[in-house]
């Protein structure tokens, strides 16, 4: 059985190179059922971790608004 990969205080480009490791053995390596239904649970841990972050990423965008040749920061969403 393939051994648990920790993930939580990794940042977004390590988790997606986990997920593509784990994409490169499912598709490359001979794997008994048990290990590919593992293997590919794990996956999707991963890729849940991963659209977790983006959200969050997405979260803190800001743009900047011009106002009256003022700039301010208004938060990505709070129009």
């Amino acid at each position: 059985m393939p051994k648990k990969i920790e993930t939580e205080n990794e940042n977004f480009e390590e988790l997606i190179e986990k997920l593509e490791a784990i994409t490169n053995k499912l598709e490359n390596d001979k794997l008994s059922l048990d290990e590919s239904v593992a293997l590919f649970e794990e996956g999707m841990k991963l890729s849940k971790k991963c659209n977790t972050k983006l959200e969050e990423a997405e979260k803190k965008i800001t743009m900047l608004i011009n106002e009256n040749g003022e700039i301010s920061e208004e938060k990505f969403g709070e129009n």
